[in-house]
């Protein structure tokens, strides 16, 4: 008896040792794939670091306020890994535009295009929080 509970104890810690080494594993081969260059020679990661090195002269601090404050609902764990990607998206959209200065536009556009379909509803929510008309925007949530 005592001998099938302490196998079925291995059994279960096997599993969970496994489950957790696998969930590790996929978050580090997605930030290696992130790492690779494209055709151009540069990463994801390098191209993200490239528009935020690039714009930041153009950030306001009720900016990056309004940045930190749209990016509250992401779990504090993973908030500066967002906050980076969509300040990269942000900073492209920055430089098609040729802006002299981050607008409100800039930021509620890059964030949309940035975030998956599923984090829009956060979105909708802060900026009704914010008193922001979203109607404006509802083009790119469709994207």
């Amino acid at each position: 008896m005592a001998g099938d509970l302490y196998m079925w104890f291995i059994f279960l810690w096997s599993v969970v040792v496994f489950v957790l080494v696998a969930i590790g594993g996929y978050f580090m081969f997605r930030k290696f794939l992130k790492k690779l260059p494209k055709e151009d020679g540069k990463s994801i990661l390098d191209w993200q670091g490239y528009y935020i090195d690039e714009t930041l002269h153009l950030w306001t601090d009720d900016k990056k306020k309004l940045l930190n404050e749209l990016v509250e609902p992401v779990p504090e764990l993973f908030r500066d890994i967002a906050k980076g990607k969509i300040a990269g998206k942000i900073g492209e959209y920055a430089l098609e535009e040729n802006a002299d200065e981050m607008t409100e536009e800039l930021i509620i556009k890059g964030y949309i295009a940035a975030t998956p379909k599923r984090d829009h509803k956060f979105l909708r929510k802060k900026l009704k929080e914010k008193k922001i008309d979203a109607s404006p925007y509802e083009p790119y949530f469709n994207q």
